[in-house]
């Protein structure tokens, strides 16, 4: 166990186990997935929706290679595949401090959730929910005011604004995207 005391976000999600020794199959949530996994570098359990853990468990990676668009790591207390199967969907998180912070004009993933999403005249479209990441690029899932689920591209063509200050989200989604 291990105390934090910066936010910890989000930057790996366990696919699956891989193997009968402990090792797992991440999908890399981070734009440095060979640096934030290198051998020796230590990251902390989350839960299946990105959140820490009441007392965040910190893992130590002992390996880690490319595979398959991601990466499969083994680290240090989980030893076989049974303690492998049990991470499975689970995430892993860094503390916000020890990430090369986002460039001009950009954000990190997670610091789309709960921002409000809203057209260009200024009717409410929803709230981010989650985000997925796609080969295609980010896919925002907005949860409507009605209750309903609203699957939105984040580019180019639908994005239009983000306020980060205002956690705002102006998009001009094709014709019939939100029907």
């Amino acid at each position: 166990m291990s105390t934090v005391e910066t936010p910890l976000v989000l930057v790996g999600r366990v696919r699956r186990a891989h193997g009968i020794k402990g090792e797992l199959v991440v999908e890399a949530l981070t734009d440095t997935p060979d640096a934030i996994f290198a051998p020796g570098r230590r990251v902390f359990a989350g839960t299946a929706e990105g959140k820490p853990t009441r007392d965040p468990l910190e893992l130590v990676v002992l390996r880690s290679s490319p595979f398959k668009g991601g990466w499969i790591i083994a680290f240090d207390g989980i030893l076989d595949r049974t303690q492998a199967d049990s991470w499975r969907d689970r995430t892993l998180l860094l503390p916000e401090d020890e990430i090369e912070p986002p460039g001009e004009g950009e954000l990190f993933i997670h610091d789309l959730i709960g921002m409000r999403v809203v057209l260009q005249n200024g009717d409410a479209v929803g709230e981010v929910a989650q985000v997925f990441e796609l080969k295609q690029g980010l896919l925002m899932e907005c949860r409507r005011p009605d209750g309903r689920l609203a699957l939105l591209p984040f580019n180019e063509q639908t994005v239009t604004e983000v306020d980060e200050n205002e956690r705002v989200i102006t998009v001009d989604p094709i014709e019939g995207l939100l029907d």
